[in-house]
C-alpha cells in the first residue's frame, strides 16, 4: 500500500492525529442496536463481534432531531447542529420564504473533517448511498466523493472518480434496496484495496429499516452481507468504527395502522388558521417514510399565541416534548435562525405530520416504521481496535455518535 500521512490537522479546535493505516466511518442508516444484537445472535455477524471483542461498542446519543441529514452533518463535522446549522432534510428558508430541501452545502455553517484530512495530504472518499448528502458530505473537500444511487454518473472532473460501475463490479442499484447500502461498502473495499483513499466516510440507507424488523429474515440476511464487507475491510488493516445516524421505530397502533397526529389539522381545528407546520424528515425517499417523523416544528402568525398553543399541545396524548423556540434551541442544540416558534417532539409509537392531504400513505413500502424524535436518539457505537485510557474514560462520559471520528482517529493510538 502507498505511504499514508500522518500529518495532524485541526478542526474546530480540536487536533487529529491519524495513524498510518486506513481509517473507515461508517454511518449504518437507521442502525438501531435491536439490528445488530439480532443479527450477532444468530451468529451472523461474526466481524462485527470480533471488533467488539477486541474494540469497543457502546451507546451514544445521536443529534436531534434524529433525522439522516443532521447526523451525517454532525458527524462529519464533529458539531451539533447548532453549529453546523443543518437541522432537517427540509426546511422553512426564512430568507426566501420557502420551504426548501436542506441538501446544498451552501446550508453548512462549519468545515468538515473529511475536508481537513484531505488537506492534510490523506487521500479521503465520500461514498452514501442516497445522492442527497453527497454535496453536503464532500463540502470544500479534495477527493473522491460518489452516491450509489447516481454511481453511473460519476465523472473524475465532478467526483474525483468515473467508471464506478466497473470499479465496484456491481451496476448501480435501486435506491429501495438492500443493494443500495451494499454498493456503499463494496467500494469503500475496492477503494482501501487498491489504494485510492485512507480515509472514508461510507454513509449507507435505512430501507431496509423502514421496511423490516430487526428479527425478520430480510434484515439478518442484510447485516450478514454487511458484516461480509467489514471483514473485507478489517483484513486490508483499516480502523473501522461505525455508529448510526437514528434509530428505529413502528409508528403503529394496535391494530397495524399507521399511528399519526396532524399537527396543523389539529391546531387549525382548535385555534383557526395562521399556523405553518414543517415536517423536518420531508425528502424525495417517500417510500421509507411518507415525511412522517417524530419531530415537527410550527411557525405562528400571532406570537402572542405561543404559550398558549404550546400548553395545548402539551396535553395532547402521543406528544412527549413542546419547546418555544429559546429553550428548545438550547436544549435540543438547535440553529435559532433555521427552527420555528415551537418544537414538538412524540411518543415510541407515533409520528407527527402536517394535513392528511399532505402525505401520501399509499407509498409506503410495508408498515410504518420511522425515527426523529427521542426514541431514535440513541445508537451504537463500535470500534474495531482497543480505547486508550484517555477515550476509555471519554467513553463513560455522554459521547454523542458525532465524536465518531475522534474515537477512531485518536482514541485508538
Amino acid at each position: 500500500m502507498n505511504s499514508i500521512s500522518t500529518q495532524p490537522f485541526i478542526i474546530d479546535g480540536k487536533t487529529y492525529s491519524p495513524e498510518a493505516k486506513p481509517i473507515v466511518v461508517i454511518c449504518m442508516d437507521g442502525s438501531a442496536n435491536e439490528y445488530l444484537d439480532a443479527a450477532m445472535a444468530r451468529n451472523r455477524m461474526p466481524h462485527l463481534k470480533k471488533m467488539i471483542v477486541q474494540g469497543y461498542r457502546g451507546m451514544v446519543r445521536g443529534a436531534l432531531p434524529s433525522f439522516t441529514n443532521v447526523n451525517n452533518a454532525s458527524i462529519v463535522t464533529g458539531l451539533s447542529p447548532a453549529a453546523h446549522g443543518i437541522c432537517g432534510n427540509y426546511f422553512f428558508d426564512n430568507a426566501i420564504q420557502q420551504e426548501v430541501m436542506m441538501n446544498a452545502a451552501t446550508y453548512l455553517k462549519a468545515e468538515t473533517i473529511l475536508a481537513a484530512a484531505a488537506n492534510a495530504r490523506r487521500k479521503v472518499a465520500v461514498v452514501t448511498a442516497k445522492e442527497k448528502l453527497r454535496d453536503i458530505l464532500s463540502h470544500r473537500l479534495k477527493g473522491i466523493a460518489f452516491s450509489a444511487e447516481k454511481a453511473a454518473h460519476a465523472a473524475l472532473d465532478t467526483h474525483g472518480i468515473e467508471q464506478v460501475e466497473q470499479f465496484v463490479g456491481q451496476q448501480t442499484p435501486p435506491i429501495y434496496s438492500a443493494e443500495a447500502s451494499l454498493f456503499v461498502l463494496r467500494a469503500g473495499v475496492a477503494l482501501i484495496a487498491r489504494g485510492m483513499a485512507d480515509v472514508l466516510y461510507l454513509s449507507l440507507t435505512d430501507y431496509m429499516q423502514h421496511t423490516y424488523a430487526p428479527d425478520t429474515e430480510q434484515s439478518l440476511a442484510f447485516y450478514e452481507t454487511q458484516d461480509v464487507e467489514l471483514g473485507k475491510m478489517l483484513a486490508l488493516g483499516a480502523i473501522v468504527a461505525a455508529t448510526a445516524d437514528h434509530g428505529m421505530n413502528a409508528k403503529i397502533k394496535a391494530d397495524g395502522s399507521p399511528n399519526i397526529l396532524f399537527i396543523e389539522t389539529m391546531l387549525t381545528e382548535r385555534f383557526g388558521s395562521g399556523f405553518r407546520v414543517i415536517c423536518p424528515i420531508t425528502d424525495p425517499y417517500v417510500k421509507h417514510h411518507g415525511a412522517l417523523g417524530s419531530y415537527a416544528v410550527v411557525y405562528l402568525n400571532d406570537s402572542t399565541q405561543i404559550n398558549e398553543v404550546k400548553n395545548w399541545l402539551e396535553l395532547q396524548d402521543g406528544i412527549t416534548e413542546v419547546y418555544n423556540k429559546e429553550t428548545g434551541c438550547r436544549l435540543l442544540e438547535q440553529p435559532a435562525d433555521r427552527t420555528g416558534d415551537l418544537l414538538i417532539l412524540s411518543a415510541r409509537d407515533v409520528v407527527l405530520g402536517k394535513t392528511p392531504n399532505d402525505h401520501d400513505l399509499s407509498a409506503l413500502d410495508g408498515t410504518l416504521r420511522s425515527h426523529g424524535g427521542r426514541y431514535e436518539e440513541m445508537v451504537p457505537m463500535v470500534i474495531s481496535h482497543p480505547l486508550n485510557s484517555v477515550y476509555k474514560m471519554k467513553a463513560q462520559r455522554d459521547p454523542r455518535n458525532f465524536d465518531i471520528f475522534d474515537f477512531a482517529i485518536n482514541g485508538t493510538r
